[in-house]
């Protein structure tokens, strides 16, 4: 299962990940963020080996949606080597998903 990010864990789960890291920007009463949640969750377990997934709560980290410039949910953020490499927002198929993350990761 991903692992949650705040303002406590980012520095060491995202900037200094040694694999590159897909960041699910999220809200629980976000219709779109729960129809994303089986997709990400799925995409985790297939891509592990290659990618870090983690999930960051608009509600609970405020500090560090504003630092990404989040203006609406849900947003994937892409890291690697401790810089943002690309950011989309909106829902999107598992294929449309792996295939950004392959684009800004790959």
């Amino acid at each position: 299962m991903a692992i949650s990010i705040n303002k406590d864990n980012y520095q060491q789960e995202v900037v200094n990940s040694s694999t590159p890291v897909v960041i699910d920007v999220y809200a629980s009463w976000c219709g779109p963020c729960q129809q994303m949640a089986p997709i990400f969750e799925a995409l985790e377990k297939e891509l592990k080996d290659e990618y870090k997934f983690v999930k960051l709560n608009v509600d609970e980290a405020r500090d560090l949606s504003i630092q990404f410039g989040v203006t609406s949910v849900p947003t994937f953020i892409f890291f690697k080597d401790g810089q943002v490499k690309g950011k989309e927002t909106g829902y999107m198929s598992q294929e449309d998903l792996k295939a950004t993350i392959e684009d800004h990761l790959g």
